[in-house]
This record gives structure tokens, C-alpha cells and sequence, in this order.
């Protein structure tokens, strides 16, 4: 980075991701073109980016805290086992681009749009969190899978994430989110271990980016809990069509 401006581009797209990702998800979808256009190559810009999303997450899992949002230790089950699945994810992820990886992942956003619109409503007042037992078996198994998807590149991971806790365990949007940021934070600082033995992380650049991530993210989780679900559903379907769109038509 040469210029001033590129600063300023890399901490206002910071807060945009961190705000995007604590209420929703995709937000990589924006942060990995803009370090690719300031000139890292697409390996180390998905590293770099690690180290703005370990800021992003832990922020937001103290802004849930502080607004008394917690699931823990159940997330931390969940953060252990994604942990392990990332490290697999984050050995393999040589490339990020490939437009056949693009469309079908843009068909996985329509159908998460779907279920998000079609699904019977559950009644919040009806909800009985399912922790224990069977679904918490069931929920380390899926998030050892999203754990290696997350650390190949983790971009729309956020959305699956918040549907499954919602659906199988039966969380509140919210809370669902509070979970989803502290899962985050726990298996991406192992992919950033992979990133960085690999020499695949420019730490300028991550640390600035980080500045905007982190801002955005303490924003995010203290006006996801204030504002309720309602709010994190119109955010969610409302992204994942954008999510969708960029994936069918444009490269990553």
C-alpha cells in the first residue's frame, strides 16, 4: 500500500465486513476483492483476512457478553471440534477463485434465502433450546464440517451456521448469532496458525483492516441484540441474494 486513501479503503471496508458478518454473514465476499486490488496475491489475502476476522469475532463475542448473550460452553464444543475441521480447510485452500466453486455455492445462498423465507415460523416464545443429548452430537459432527469449509475460505459460512442453530437447536436468531461469532473466533485463530507457518499473511494490511472489522463487529452484536430476530432475518435474506447474485455473476 502506497497511497493514503488505501487506509482509509481498508478500515471503512473493515467496519462494512465486521458489521456484515456479526449480524449475517458473506461479508468476506467484499473484504478478500478489495485486498486483491491492493495488490496481495488471492492466498495471502485469504490469511490476511484471517487476522481482521479473529479482531472482528472476539469483539463481537464481547459485545454479545456484555449484553448479558452468552451459550457458552455449548460454543465452545462447537468452537473445539470447528477448530480441527479448519486446519484440514485451511491446508487445502491453495486457490479461492473457480467460477464452477462460485455458482454452486450462489445455489446454496437461493436455497438458504428459502428456507429463511418459507420455513414455518418458529414462535420465540415456543422455543426450547436442544444443547444436550443427541443434538449437541449432532451439532459438534456438522460444525467439524463447517470448520473445514471456514478454513478454506469462509466466506457465506455465517449463514448455514445461523440456520442450523436455529432450526436443530432451536437458539434464537440472537442467540444463535452469539454463538456463531464465538465459533468464529476459536477455529480461525488455527487457520491463522496454518496461514501464517505458510507465510501467507501480510500483517500491515490485516492489522488495519482489523481496525475497521473490530469496530464494525462491537456495533453489530450490541444492535443484533437490541433490535431482535426480526431484524437479523430481514438482514439475513436481504445478504445472502447479495451473496448469491455476486457469486453467479462475478468472481470472487
Amino acid at each position: 500500500m502506497e497511497e493514503w486513501y488505501h487506509y482509509v479503503l481498508l478500515i471503512a471496508v473493515g467496519f462494512a465486513v465486521g458489521f456484515i458478518n456479526t449480524v449475517a454473514g458473506g461479508g468476506s465476499l467484499l473484504s478478500l476483492p478489495v485486498l486483491i486490488f491492493l495488490g496481495l496475491p488471492p492466498s495471502v489475502a485469504n490469511g490476511t483476512n484471517r487476522v481482521a476476522i479473529v479482531f472482528q469475532t472476539a469483539l463481537a463475542t464481547a459485545g454479545f457478553k456484555s449484553k448479558q448473550v452468552s451459550t457458552f460452553p455449548f460454543n465452545l464444543y462447537l468452537g473445539i471440534t470447528a477448530l480441527f475441521g479448519a486446519i484440514i480447510g485451511a491446508y487445502i485452500a491453495v486457490d479461492i477463485k473457480g467460477e464452477t466453486f462460485n455458482k454452486i455455492l450462489a445455489i446454496v445462498m437461493i436455497l438458504v434465502v428459502l428456507i429463511i423465507v418459507f420455513k414455518p415460523k418458529i414462535r420465540l416464545e415456543a422455543l426450547q433450546e436442544r444443547t444436550t443429548g443427541k443434538y449437541l452430537w449432532i451439532s459438534v459432527i456438522a460444525f467439524f464440517f463447517f470448520g473445514i469449509y471456514g478454513g478454506f475460505i469462509n466466506a457465506g459460512l455465517g449463514f448455514i451456521m445461523i440456520l442450523f442453530l436455529h432450526y436443530v437447536t432451536q437458539m434464537t436468531l440472537v442467540r444463535a448469532n452469539a454463538t456463531k461469532v464465538a465459533v468464529v473466533f476459536i477455529y480461525t485463530l488455527s487457520a491463522l496458525v496454518v496461514f501464517i507457518l505458510n507465510d501467507k499473511v501480510d500483517w500491515k494490511v490485516g492489522l488495519i483492516l482489523a481496525i475497521g472489522n473490530g469496530i464494525g463487529a462491537w456495533l453489530a452484536s450490541r444492535v443484533s441484540v437490541k433490535k431482535g430476530d426480526g431484524f437479523i432475518k430481514t438482514f439475513l435474506v436481504v445478504m445472502v441474494v447479495i451473496m448469491a447474485v455476486k457469486l453467479w455473476f462475478f468472481d470472487i
